[in-house]
């Protein structure tokens, strides 16, 4: 049973939403205002967040930043953003401030269970259930896929589950050229409706966290590549 949190001020949403999903194995928590979201998050345990992008108090995308800028776990958690149907300005938004995925308001309530079981697929092993430790080891740079855990040289990097996913996916064939289309096929385990951009902005904010190591190296119209060589064990 994975257990959501929805951040929504639409209450009718909430009660066949919450019917559907337990088809699915989900366990939905619905709350109207992101202090509340807050005070739920602090009191018990959630495995993702849908948040929409209208809300009282602040709106989601200001609250995605409050998230991803706090305390862990809280920082890590998948979110799931819900937007205005056809407005990529809100798309774009949503991905730089650190969602994993984004839905267009109004959606079908199957499309929005496939994405969380994607986003769940990734979702970061805690240290003690990872087992023993498998590292990717290059100049600067330490990838362990077992903890998916990330270390430069100056420490830690934490990254989101899509933003690790991406950079293990490169890494794993250092050299290899994927294209956008590509990447977001293998992130979303699913055919994807070949926004693009959103591969752009995921590579750019996995650059400014790896900074200054300089592991992703772009190549006009045909993608990106992992760059680093890899160290000898």
């Amino acid at each position: 049973m994975h257990r959501l949190l929805l951040i929504d001020d639409d209450e009718a949403l909430a009660a066949p939403l919450t019917q559907y999903l337990a088809r699915f194995d989900f366990e939905l928590i619905a709350v109207t205002r992101p202090s509340a979201a807050l005070q739920r998050l602090a009191q018990e345990p959630f495995d993702a967040l849908i948040l929409d992008g209208m809300l009282p108090e602040m709106d989601g995308f200001a609250f995605c930043k409050q998230l991803r800028g706090g305390q862990m776990p809280w920082r890590e958690i998948p979110i799931l953003m819900l937007t205005a149907r056809g407005d990529l300005t809100d798309r774009v938004v949503g991905l730089e401030l650190g969602a994993d995925d984004y839905l267009a308001k109004p959606f079908e309530p199957r499309e929005l269970a496939a994405r969380l079981q994607t986003i769940l697929r990734r979702t970061r092993l805690s240290p003690a259930a990872a087992g023993p430790s498998t590292l990717m080891r290059f100049e600067g740079l330490q990838i362990d896929t077992a903890r998916r855990q990330v270390m430069s040289d100056a420490g830690p990097i934490e990254l989101t589950s899509t933003e690790y996913d991406l950079l293990a996916l490169l890494a794993r064939e250092p050299g290899r050229v994927f294209s956008r289309d590509e990447i977001l096929n293998r992130l979303r385990g699913q055919e994807a409706d070949l926004y693009t951009r959103a591969v752009d902005i995921l590579v750019s904010r996995l650059r400014k966290k790896l900074e200054p190591v300089d592991a992703l190296k772009t190549l006009r119209n045909a993608g990106y590549c992992f760059a680093l060589p890899e160290v000898a064990t």
